[in-house]
């Protein structure tokens, strides 16, 4: 047997606005819709998410389908990048994250590093793979802090992957214990389906 873990990067969300708070657009909520479609049939076992809406509401279909709750993790939280806890512009982010995937403990003042997002975030994803092994699981999660988690088991999974990946996103990820085994992308950038 082995467990499986689908991280599913949340859609499309407002631009401006709290990190915790924001939502998703029109074309967000369409894309949770064919996440729910691609993963119904999966058999999955359990939900959990960021505590972050646009995470949570990308997700919370799929639970709701399968008749259970989504669990949230705090320590599933995006990357702090700033302590003002709102989004941070593209033009600031890129170079921003150029920085923290050189310098894994760079982080702006009031901010978090690459190695403080992951040691946190991968304490969590241990224990979620303990928990749930050989089952499936679902996780609603965001870019930096899901290429930080995968990038823990294989560090292909760094920046280039993170530029590469899209709003919403799928990776079926199976593991040997705590052992990663096998990744698999699930979402086609042109037309959210199975690959």
């Amino acid at each position: 047997m082995s467990t499986v873990v689908y991280m599913v990067r949340h859609g499309e969300s407002p631009k401006e606005g709290n990190e915790r708070t924001r939502g998703l657009t029109e074309k967000g909520h369409l894309d949770a819709e064919r996440v729910t479609d691609i993963l119904i049939n999966e058999e999955i076992d359990a939900v959990v998410s960021s505590p972050y809406i646009r995470s949570i509401s990308t997700v919370k279909k799929l639970a709701k389908q399968i008749g259970k709750e989504v669990y949230v993790y705090e320590d599933l939280k995006e990357r702090i990048f700033s302590p003002e806890g709102n989004r941070v512009a593209d033009k600031e982010l890129v170079p921003l994250l150029e920085k923290s995937f050189l310098e894994s403990n760079f982080a702006l003042e009031g901010g978090e590093s690459n190695a403080e997002c992951q040691k946190r975030a991968i304490k969590v994803f241990k224990e979620l793979l303990d928990v749930f092994r050989d089952k499936k699981i679902v996780i609603g999660t965001h870019g930096a802090i899901m290429t930080l988690m995968m990038g823990y088991f294989d560090r292909k999974y760094d920046l280039d992957f993170l530029y590469s990946t899209s709003k919403p996103d799928i990776y079926r990820m199976e593991f040997n214990g705590q052992e990663l085994v096998n990744v698999r992308r699930l979402w086609s950038v042109n037309n959210g389906v199975s690959r």
